[in-house]
Formats: C-alpha cells, sequence, structure tokens
C-alpha cells in the first residue's frame, strides 16, 4: 500500500495548493463579478427597460430585483459567516436593519429560548447543542459546525467554502443572504433571457437595424445576454440544491453526511431521522427567520439585514429527538484529517 499512500499524499498536496490559489484569487474573482453583475444591471437599463410595456408596475419590478440582487451579494461578502470563537452577534439599529416583530413569551419546560432567538413562537423545542473538540484546530465547537481548511477556522453552521463568488465561507450569519442572493440573480438573467432576446438578434445583425442606438456596444449586450442564459440554468440548479436542503432542514455539507447516515441505518434494518428536519415550512421559516416572533414577511423583498433564528449554540429539533434518529454515538462524520493517512489502509 505504500503506493496508494503516495498517490494520497500527492492528492492532499495538490488539493492544498489548489486551497491557496482559489484563497488567494478570491479578491479577484469577487471583482469580476461585481463588474459582469454591474454591466449586466447597466446594460439591462440601458437597452432592454425602455421598451418594456406597463411601466409603472414592471420597472419597479426591475429595480427590486436588481436591488436585492446587489445587496444581497454585499451582505454575503462583508458579513463573516460566524466563527465559533467569536462571541455572539447582536442586533444592528441602523436604517438597514429589519424590526423584528415582538417575541412572545414562552412558559413551561422543553428547551431554552435565548433573546436572539425565537423557535418556541412556531411550536419548535430547543435543545443545547452538543460540544465537540475539532481535531484541527483545537477548538471547543457546537454540533453543526465544520472546519473550513481554507479559512483554517471552525464557522457555526459551515455549509461551504465559496471562493469564487464571496471568497469566504457560508455560514450562519450569512447563509440567508447567499440563497436570496442565488434567488435574485436567478431572477435577473431570466428577465434578461426572456426579454433581451430581440435585441440579441438586432446586436447581431439579424434583423435589419440603420444605427444601434444604445450606450453599451452591441458585442457587449451579446455576450451579457449569452452569459445570462447560461447563468440562468446554472445558478438556478444551483439554488434550487440549496432551497431543497433548506426545506430539509440541512446544509450542504449535512446533507452528504445524512446520506451515509441513512444507508447505514437502513443496513441495519432502521431509518435515520433529521432531528432538525422540521417539516419543509418551518425549515424554511426558521432559515429565513419570518413569521410569527421572528422578522415580516418583506424581509425577503427589502435587503433589509437580519439575525439568524439562533446563536449557533441551540438548535429546534423535532418533538422527542435529542440527536438524529438511526444514527448510534460515535458515528457521527467528523471533519477529514488532512495531516494524516487515516482514509489510506496499511498491510
Amino acid at each position: 500500500m505504500i503506493g496508494a499512500r503516495c498517490v494520497f499524499r500527492c492528492f492532499r498536496a495538490l488539493e492544498r495548493f489548489g486551497d491557496r490559489v482559489t484563497g488567494a484569487a478570491g479578491p479577484f474573482f469577487v471583482a469580476f463579478a461585481i463588474a459582469l453583475t454591474g454591466t449586466g444591471t447597466i446594460a439591462f437599463f440601458d437597452i432592454i427597460a425602455p421598451s418594456l410595456n406597463y411601466k409603472l408596475i414592471s420597472l419597479p419590478l426591475c429595480t427590486l430585483i436588481a436591488v436585492n440582487l446587489h445587496a444581497h451579494y454585499y451582505y454575503v461578502c462583508i458579513i463573516p459567516p460566524g466563527f465559533v470563537e467569536d462571541s455572539p452577534n447582536e442586533e444592528g439599529q441602523s436604517l438597514l436593519w429589519a424590526k423584528r416583530k415582538q417575541i412572545p413569551k414562552r412558559e413551561g419546560g422543553g428547551g431554552r429560548v435565548l433573546a436572539a432567538t425565537r423557535v418556541g413562537a412556531v411550536g419548535a423545542r430547543v435543545t443545547n447543542a452538543e460540544v465537540s473538540k475539532c481535531r484541527k484546530c483545537g477548538r471547543l465547537r457546537p454540533e453543526r459546525a465544520h472546519h473550513c481548511r481554507i479559512c483554517n477556522r471552525c464557522v457555526l453552521k459551515y455549509d461551504h467554502h465559496c471562493p469564487v463568488r464571496i471568497n469566504q465561507c457560508v455560514g450562519l450569519h450569512n447563509e440567508r443572504h447567499f440563497v436570496l442572493f442565488l434567488i435574485y440573480l436567478t431572477l435577473a438573467c431570466f428577465c434578461v433571457s426572456i426579454l433581451g432576446w430581440p435585441f440579441l438578434l438586432e446586436s447581431l445583425g439579424i434583423t435589419y437595424s440603420l444605427m444601434w442606438p444604445y450606450h453599451v456596444p452591441e458585442v457587449a449586450f451579446a455576450m451579457i445576454y449569452i452569459l445570462a442564459v447560461v447563468m440562468f440554468f446554472a445558478v438556478g440548479i444551483m439554488g434550487g440544491f440549496h432551497l431543497r436542503s433548506v426545506s430539509r432542514g440541512e446544509t450542504s455539507v449535512e446533507a452528504q453526511d445524512h446520506e451515509t447516515y441513512r444507508t447505514r441505518a437502513k443496513s441495519r434494518g432502521e431509518t435515520f431521522v433529521n432531528s432538525y428536519d422540521l417539516g419543509k415550512r418551518k425549515n424554511l421559516e426558521l432559515f429565513f427567520n419570518i413569521g410569527e416572533g421572528g422578522y415580516p414577511w418583506y424581509t425577503l423583498i427589502i435587503p433589509l439585514r437580519i439575525m439568524p433564528y439562533t446563536d449557533g449554540r441551540y438548535w429546534a429539533r423535532q418533538a422527542g429527538l435529542d440527536r438524529h434518529a438511526g444514527v448510534y454515538e460515535g458515528e457521527e462524520l467528523t471533519d477529514e484529517d488532512d495531516d494524516g493517512d487515516d482514509d489510506i489502509g496499511v498491510e
């Protein structure tokens, strides 16, 4: 198995090298994304918007999509995902922050509700998160936190590290903005794709036109239109995947882990149950922190900042479950150990 160990180490080295490259190039990727979205927005309002019917309705709707797109991208890039060593965030008081609905006082037992949480208001039970020690950084971390090998820190409710679009991790405090950014980017690309095709034909010279009376050059618009069509399908699929995970009460990392748990439970004749899954509606309410005791529904269409329903040390669970059903203690998957060869059997 010496050859297998060498191959394993080579792939590990290449993986770490790729992490360093993408981490260093992250700011350039972000600048490129800003340039593309900005150029696309300018092209839409310069070329497509003037031709829209029912401008009193269509223009405000298109403007709202554009504002949400850029605002949520700004938020997801500048708001830290939440690291285990950080103190719990506090709600801001500026105009960029939404005002929370009054949280009704909860009577009786069945879990703890902090000032920053509101799960009791939707009938869910809150339990303390189990704590474990990270094998890589040595910090104590609550469940659902994972170690990011690029940031080299443990992130609360870690979803994934995104070096190409936002140059940081997606976690507890910015995951909502990430999903809303994907949704509004998909809507924006859809609008360009549907409304812009006559101008694409004109820019390519397929339809007769004496002149191109717009500020954005023909070639630039044609490239933007093609990119918008491609992004509509690519980002739409990605956004659909994330919404599916949200509706199931899991992150991207947890979705992979849960498939392993289901296979193990099935092999024992048992059924795996995700204790965080409270049903699609409640999962979405908790993720976006809307509804009774949370924030108003209009925070989904007006890009205001809000707090998540928890600080990452307490989680809402199904009634009667303090952990996932079908998973025994010690079977939980942990972060891979990059420094060892535990994944390779040695004879």
